[in-house]
């Protein structure tokens, strides 16, 4: 197809203009022969106006005009094609019957006329002289095609060009990674351990230097955490010395998964592993992440055949407090790790006696929470939720009490920071729902006396997981509480991360009949987005923003912007924390439908009778 279109382009085209069909005729008679042997294209038209139609379409090696057509002439028509830039070159031969028509003659060479030929035309004289523009247009055809056969040769000399130039980039960029890659290699040889991977002492030595200039500078601190493998030797003596090297090369990758990105962990040789933990508040950062890394090395580990259990002693050193240098450091945390493998194998010690003391009360309190469950410690007492319109009963929030065996009842705030055990919060949490749903299933059997309200439930988790979802949708069928018998007090911090899995977990709860609160807002920067896109039905303001009302700085302000938040989102205003008769007339003036006061929250059995007495008096 390439070929045939090149074939055609190199062939000229001739325009016959006459506008006497006889004529015309007679003319390409005299003319098809000459075509066919000269090999070119004849195309005739019949006014002035087809004739620049096709002068738009082609280019033509000559044009033989008829000087006398109605309507647009010859010369008019010359004129017009030469006008053209597609076409002011393009030759024309006039036909005519005017042999002594001197003047016609000069108004048609003026319009551009190459030649006159005079009727009746004799044939050979036509034949000749098209064949001579022919053959002109044949050679500059050839010419433009050879130029662009040139230019595509060099075009394609460029494009090889171009492409042995990136080949030979190529082949140099390859070069250069190779040896970058070597360099790389040698450098890693040099800081790193070769069984592990890990840091070696010199680069952790290196970086412990760094790390003391930054916290210099900038009044910071860091923690490093020196581990001991606990009854390693009996490893190598039982079991060979290629099951200690894949005990150690698994041992560094559960360290480096149980630490955060930035953390650096570092094999000092034998057994012995170092964490160094940088940020603020080093301390606290660095119990939590001794914690994960004991729970993470506390499972046994799968070698070939055998089945190896073992423990990690730790000891944590912080700086500046613990050692002004990098080997001062390193001896103290190593101190306080042997300090912790002489107490207990598998502990962890702080080299600074108070840090030690917290961490003992911290494990001391985790184990009494366990056993709290075990023992039925736990309690909700329960703060009732009035319309702002008649003060009647709306619902209840279920307060979580633990009562201690040393301290008394504890309020939930009192003691929930102090729980860092995700595991635990929703071990929390799922007991909350269970004795939720079944004060609710209570308070509804039998003949209620007084209606029994909505129970709210708050959540300890920052994160509502499916399970704990699936958990109280299955509480809620096996006592068969009709809709809005629960609901659920949502952490403002929730609605701060991804929507889409949050949602997911929300529809099933919202189509069950679940209500769905939002706790505290105002207080956690939860985005209007979220807000809109969850299936949500109360917003509670936090009780700071009630305690600003009439304060004169923007406290009603920041209290009625909620509200309409509420409302255009469709949502129930709840106040938290009113205290007096002046916030409940400014919050009902604003717009709001509900109110919680400050009162302490009672056991079931008093809010019981509290509720029954309005009743029993009325009957």
């Amino acid at each position: 197809m390439q070929t045939r279109r090149r074939v055609d382009v190199l062939i000229p085209k001739v325009l016959l203009v006459n506008d006497d069909p006889a004529s015309l005729f007679a003319l390409e008679s005299l003319l098809t022969d000459a075509a066919t042997r000269l090999e070119y294209e004849l195309i005739t038209a019949g006014s002035g106006k087809e004739a620049l139609r096709h002068v738009l379409k082609h280019d033509f090696a000559v044009i033989l005009l008829d000087v006398s057509m109605p309507g647009m002439d010859g010369l008019e028509t010359a004129e017009a094609i030469h006008s053209h830039p597609r076409s002011h070159a393009v030759p024309i031969i006039f036909i005519t019957a005017h042999y002594t028509d001197e003047l016609n003659r000069l108004r048609g060479y003026q319009a551009g006329a190459a030649d006159y030929l005079f009727t009746p035309v004799i044939a050979q004289v036509l034949q000749a002289k098209v064949a001579v523009f022919v053959e002109m247009r044949k050679r500059t055809l050839l010419l433009q095609a050879k130029s662009e056969q040139l230019t595509k040769l060099n075009q394609d000399l460029r494009v090889q060009r171009m492409q042995d130039l990136e080949r030979i980039n190529h082949d140099l960029e390859l070069e250069v990674a190779e040896r970058k890659l070597a360099e790389q290699h040698a450098c890693e040889l040099s800081i790193r351990d070769p069984l592990t991977g890990l840091v070696n002492r010199r680069s952790l030595i290196q970086q412990l230097e760094h790390a003391i200039t930054l916290a210099d500078r900038n009044g910071g601190e860091f923690a490093l955490l020196f581990l001991d493998l606990d009854k390693f030797k009996a490893v190598n003596d039982n079991h060979g010395h290629e099951v200690g090297d894949e005990l150690l090369r698994q041992v560094a990758a559960r360290l480096t998964a149980a630490v955060r990105v930035s953390d650096v962990v570092a094999r000092l040789g034998g057994d012995e592993f170092v964490v160094l933990v940088e940020g603020r508040s080093a301390a606290a950062n660095a119990a939590r992440v001794a914690k994960k890394i004991g729970q993470a090395q506390s499972r046994a580990y799968e070698i070939g055949k055998h089945r190896i259990k073992t423990s990690t002693s730790i000891g944590i050193g912080l700086y500046p407090q613990d050692g002004a240098s990098a080997g001062m450091l390193m001896k103290n945390a190593d101190l306080a790790m042997y300090h912790a493998k002489q107490e207990k194998r598998g502990s962890i010690s702080f080299f600074h006696e108070a840090y030690n003391t917290r961490e003992i009360e911290r494990e001391r309190w985790r184990q009494e929470l366990r056993l709290a469950f075990d023992e039925d410690q736990f309690e909700l007492h329960y703060q009732p939720q009035r319309e702002l319109d008649g003060d009647t009963l709306a619902g209840v929030e279920a307060l979580l009490h633990w009562r201690h065996p040393r301290l008394g009842l504890i309020a939930a705030p009192a003691w929930q920071a102090d729980v860092p055990d995700l595991a635990l919060r929703e071990r929390i949490d799922e007991w909350s729902v269970t004795a939720a749903c079944a004060q609710a299933a209570q308070w509804r059997a039998g003949r209620a006396e007084w209606a029994a309200p909505c129970i709210a439930v708050n959540l300890m988790s920052a994160q509502l997981q499916p399970e704990l979802a699936r958990h109280l949708l299955t509480q809620i069928s096996r006592r068969q509480l009709p809709p809005g018998s629960i609901a659920l007090e949502l952490p403002e911090q929730l609605l701060c991360g991804p929507l889409a899995g949050i949602e997911a977990v929300l529809r099933p709860l919202r189509g069950a009949g679940v209500g769905l609160g939002v706790d505290d807002f105002g207080s956690g920067g939860a985005a209007l987005t979220a807000c809109k896109a969850l299936p949500l039905d109360t917003l509670k303001i936090d009780r700071a923003f009630v305690r600003a009302i009439g304060d004169g700085d923007g406290g009603s302000d920041m209290v009625a912007a909620i509200i309409l938040l509420a409302r255009a989102l469709s949502l129930k205003a709840v106040a938290l924390g009113v205290q007096t008769p002046a916030q409940r007339e400014a919050l009902a003036a604003l717009g709001c439908q509900r109110y919680q006061s400050d009162d302490p929250p009672l056991p079931a059995a008093e809010l019981s009778l509290q509720l029954r007495a309005p009743q029993e008096s009325a009957a």
